[in-house]
């Protein structure tokens, strides 16, 4: 296959920052997506239906004058989470969801729920408003391995959520662990998970053989090939419970490349470029709609895009970086070739 059609995806997981770093790559996104779920984790978090209305009017002035991108804007879940901003949230065609970030656990996450116990009355109201809860799934206290975070966050605090709230639709995010896939394809049908193109592509030998290659680290970490293998059979499966979500996340190339780097790749330059590619090395690009296109929207219950967009086989060398300066960003697979090109 040389050309595939697919009816236009959607990123079901995206940061674009803000200020000059999001004008700079909102339109990376809105050139091959037409919604994106866009995260609340800014300095301060959006916490409030004013706050993220105004991000949202940002990211639209932002935008390409003939876009038609929309962004789906989410509040950031806090300890002092109100049921009156659920209520809010509820009566808000523009906001979706609310994301649950355990306090430290990746960049800008240190106003996130303290104890999962404090938010039960929240996921009460959200549950009953029928508001999806999206949560980064690692637990962060420091004696346990940055590589069993996200199982042990399972073992220790998903399986009580979905036993306390079964009606809650809950989307575990940017997924890395084959437990993670089994406890998403056993659960039940509110439960369902994005999956990011790094951790389809790659293994975590990417970040540290022959040297330490900081834009590929992110949160959750790359795992061993037998979990990127698990990942790899759940996207390509045509299970509706997994689709995409790039968790694309922009930092200046100065702060990557640094004794202390952020978490985080940036994808959005290329991102669905980037899934034919893992598609195509499973002989699998037959499912990439169902997981690019149709999945999330069902899950969301939101309506399918009517619009379409063509990938060709063709080869491209990606830029060595986009911006300059203090805003320079090195995407994923810099100066590295993608047989995939959006036409």
């Amino acid at each position: 296959m040389d050309k595939l059609t697919l009816i236009r995806p959607d990123d079901w997981h995206l940061h674009v920052r803000n200020g000059e770093m999001l004008r700079q790559v909102i339109n990376h996104t809105a050139r091959q997506f037409a919604r994106a779920i866009i995260m609340p984790n800014l300095k301060p978090p959006v916490t409030t239906v004013e706050h993220a209305l105004a991000y949202r009017n940002e990211i639209l002035a932002a935008l390409a004058p003939d876009s038609n991108f929309n962004p789906l804007m989410t509040l950031y879940l806090t300890d002092n989470t109100r049921i009156t901003d659920i209520e809010a949230v509820a009566q808000s065609e523009q906001i979706i969801a609310l994301k649950l970030y355990p306090a430290g656990a990746t960049t800008n996450s240190d106003a996130g729920i303290s104890a999962l116990e404090k938010a039960f009355p929240v996921l009460e109201a959200m549950q009953k408003y029928d508001i999806p809860l999206l949560i980064h799934g690692e637990v962060t206290a420091s004696e346990y391995d940055i590589f069993d975070r996200e199982r042990l966050f399972l073992e220790q605090k998903l399986c009580v959520l979905t036993e306390k709230f079964p009606d809650l639709r809950i989307v575990l995010e940017h997924v890395t662990t084959e437990e993670a896939v089994h406890f998403v394809e056993t659960a039940s049908r509110h439960v369902a998970a994005t999956i990011t193109p790094q951790h389809l592509l790659f293994n975590r030998n990417a970040i540290l053989a022959g040297g330490i290659r900081p834009h590929y680290y992110c949160l959750p970490v790359l795992k061993r090939e037998k979990h990127r293998v698990a990942l790899i059979k759940a996207a390509t499966s045509g299970n509706p419970k997994f689709f995409l979500g790039t968790d694309s996340a922009p930092h200046p190339t100065h702060l990557k490349e640094n004794s202390c780097g952020c978490a985080g790749c940036y994808s959005a330059h290329a991102a669905i470029e980037l899934y034919a590619e893992a598609f195509a090395q499973e002989n699998a690009l037959n499912k990439l709609e169902g997981f690019a296109s149709l999945h999330g929207p069902d899950f969301y219950r939101l309506p399918r895009n009517q619009d379409r967009i063509t990938l060709i086989r063709e080869s491209w060398r990606v830029p060595e970086h986009y911006g300059q300066g203090t805003l320079q960003i090195t995407p994923l697979q810099a100066g590295e070739e993608i047989r995939w090109k959006l036409q």
